[in-house]
């Protein structure tokens, strides 16, 4: 999902008529001591309600038609992805379909609804700051693990290893203990004797990565000399650097360590 491409699509949206626009942000979010009960269907079916209520109450015929087409449309992706909710929903609409965005997202969202002649996407805008495209690098002596998130989702995954037999780093399927036959002991003495160019020969690799896959944000995680030794060798600029090892941490608490 390109939230840029669909924020410029969206801000060029203008509609006359009755044919109006749906904007719809749904706190889904089972973590919220509001949503212990599911509340958000009573949100949702409030929200709808309100917007035909009102419409009928004006007698505007073609604008009601409008909404109720729209209201099909939305009610039907709800039923369908309701099982695989997150924290939150978004949808644009028209009746006419010039304009369908609808997904679920990672994200506490504010409940709002709105029908008007443009979309309205300031909420989405802050989500887009608030969870750039983010490289991830965690590094623990001869093992590097890469993770890319996008608005707060893992987007990618990659894992070296240095294979100290052959001075080459190769890639994983996953992180696992390492090579067993190399003693604790040893790779602690040959890692501080040769970790800046153990890591100058895989920095390349990530810095064409942060390039290829236009990653705004670029952190470093690791304990206190192998992070920074590893910042040294890159040429793409680091945000932050994070001294905690976490490599062997799943994904959502390494997302949940940087974005909370």
């Amino acid at each position: 999902m390109d939230i840029n491409k669909e924020l410029e699509y969206l801000e060029s949206v203008e509609r006359e008529g009755p044919d109006k626009v749906f904007t719809m942000y749904l706190n889904t979010d089972p973590s919220d001591p509001e949503q212990q009960g599911g509340e958000w269907k009573i949100q949702f079916k409030n929200g709808i309600r309100n917007f035909e209520k009102y419409l009928e109450e004006a007698d505007d015929k073609e604008e009601l038609k409008s909404f109720q087409q729209v209201k099909q449309k939305v009610e039907k992706f709800i039923r369908g992805n309701e099982q695989q909710f997150r924290r939150g929903v978004i949808v644009f609409a028209t009746a006419d379909e010039e304009v369908w965005f609808a997904t679920r997202v990672q994200m506490r969202l504010q409940t709002e609804f709105y029908w008007q002649e443009t979309p309205l996407v300031e909420q989405l805008k802050k989500l887009k700051e608030q969870y750039p495209k983010t490289g991830i690098i965690l590094v623990q002596q001869n093992q590097v693990r890469v993770i890319e998130s996008y608005l707060n989702e893992l987007e990618m995954e990659k894992n070296y290893e240095l294979d100290i037999e052959v001075d080459d780093w190769r890639e994983k399927t996953a992180m696992g203990p390492g090579n067993p036959t190399i003693q604790k002991d040893d790779l602690n003495a040959r890692f501080e004797a040769n970790k800046h160019r153990w890591y100058k020969s895989l920095a390349p690799k990530i810095d064409k990565q942060a390039k290829d896959r236009a990653w705004e944000n670029i952190i470093i995680i690791g304990e206190p000399g192998q992070a920074q030794a590893f910042q040294n060798q890159m040429t793409k600029q680091v945000d932050e650097v994070i001294n905690k090892n976490m490599l062997d941490h799943e994904a959502s608490k390494i997302l949940g360590e940087i974005f909370g």
